[in-house]
């Protein structure tokens, strides 16, 4: 499926939820103001002005929503996610007012007590209705919001079950105004309205920070560039940043590789990192990843030698038989030896040198000193972004580093064997025509 197509239809999704979340929360609105205004029921009548607000609110998400799965177009070329983000702004500040205003109403609550002469039985069914219903609504909210990672569905989300508080609460008051204790209502909605107004500032606050850009998300931030710099070719990762737009993410990566890196190398090597972001994170929308040469200072070399005797040791005539290899790391003028490496596939008949890579890959080679390689291996050594370099001498690693560092050695854009393993196939081959003969 097209990824532009499953993002529309992720946030359509949300957008069912809003449309029937409002129309569900309008029919409450109605129901318990009917049943609070025939009753004689200022509590009841009071929830569902509340409930009225809410309206209000769900409409705004579902209308963000609709806005953020427009298409891209010429105006608007990040598309409008934002849109989603605004629609959490709006919904944060209304949480602010209905706190403010049932904080106002449990104090006057706490000063006039009304109590019930009979068992207000209608008012506690619509109660509970509004209960049950708003428990299955946050339910879903919450589910399909965390799913297309919605912040104005998961707002509403927490709204609504807050809006079930306030149901048990407006239930409890209504037993207690029949028992004659009414005071215990005003203090159940004073608490409820410190809840509300925690959730409109921390609402508000987050949508800010979203539409500013701020560094929501560091915990992913050093995910992603742990991952990116894992992949093969990445030297390093100078700089991540992940911002919100709406219900999804933006990465702007900037990556190093290896300075002799063609153009259409690097091209793929950022399709690479794109495509490995996008796959494993379905909520980030774009990925922008700008590759630099790299500028690190410490490299680490291989060189198939034909003994272990440290610097001294000579290189080999060709990379797939070497009977040993040696890694060095280079940091400015200076040469370690990280490790010496016993070629344990001498015995074998072809691909050598393919094996050899397989095993030493993971070691973190950015450079391979040769007189002479395979065709497979060249290419396999170049899909992971090692440079190779010729050395037409039987030199010394000590000597080989020295010319590499004088700019004397050139880089093999070709293998110097068209056949991997071309030497142990021709006597493979004479053998087999001597026993015929």
């Amino acid at each position: 499926m097209n990824n532009e197509v499953e993002k529309i239809k992720r946030l359509g999704q949300g957008q069912r939820i809003a449309w029937i979340a409002t129309l569900l929360t309008l029919l409450l609105a109605i129901v318990k103001g009917a049943v609070g205004y025939r009753f004689d029921s200022p509590l009841l009548v009071a929830d569902a002005v509340h409930s009225a607000g809410d309206v209000v609110t769900i409409a705004a998400s579902g209308f963000g929503l609709w806005l953020a799965a427009k298409k891209k177009s010429e105006k608007f070329p990040y598309g409008l996610y934002k849109a989603e983000t605004l629609a959490g702004l709006f919904i944060g500040a209304l949480l602010l007012w209905a706190g403010i205003e049932m904080a106002r109403e449990g104090y006057a609550k706490l000063l006039h007590s009304n109590t019930a002469a009979d068992f207000p039985l209608l008012p506690v069914l619509a109660t509970i209705l509004s209960i049950i219903i708003n428990y299955f609504l946050a339910k879903k909210e919450k589910e399909v919001g965390k799913f297309i990672n919605s912040q104005s569905l998961q707002i509403k989300a927490y709204d609504t079950l807050l809006d079930i508080y306030v149901s048990c609460a407006v239930l409890i008051g209504l037993l207690l105004a029949f028992l004659g204790i009414p005071y215990a209502e005003g203090c159940l909605i004073m608490v409820i309205s410190l809840l509300i107004l925690k959730l409109g500032v921390e609402t508000v606050w987050i949508c800010l920070l979203s539409l500013l850009d701020a560094n929501l998300d560091p915990g992913l931030q050093a995910e992603i560039a742990g991952k990116v710099a894992g992949i093969n070719g990445v030297r390093g990762v100078p700089q991540l940043r992940v911002r919100r737009s709406g219900p999804f993410r933006m990465v702007d990566c900037t990556i190093e590789s290896s300075p002799n890196l063609p153009l259409y190398r690097a091209h793929e090597l950022a399709d690479k990192i794109e495509d490995t972001i996008t796959r494993d994170y379905k909520d980030i929308e774009t990925v922008f990843i700008h590759v630099e040469p790299s500028r690190e200072k410490v490299l680490s070399a291989l060189i198939p030698v034909t003994e272990i005797n440290g610097l001294d040791s000579r290189i080999h005539g060709h990379f797939g038989r070497a009977p040993y290899f040696i890694i060095v790391r280079l940091t400015g003028n200076d040469i370690e030896i990280v490790d010496f490496y016993y070629n344990e596939f001498l015995d074998e008949k072809i691909h050598i040198g393919v094996k050899i890579i397989k095993a030493l890959i993971s070691s973190g080679l950015d450079i391979l000193f040769t007189r002479g390689i395979g065709e497979l291996s060249f290419y396999m050594l170049k899909e992971n972004f090692i440079d190779i370099y010729s050395v037409d001498e039987e030199l010394t690693v000590r000597n080989i580093i020295q010319a590499y560092r004088e700019n004397r050695l050139s880089r093999l854009t070709a293998p110097t064997h068209l056949l991997e393993e071309s030497e142990t196939i021709t006597h493979e081959t004479e053998g087999i025509k001597r026993g015929g003969s």
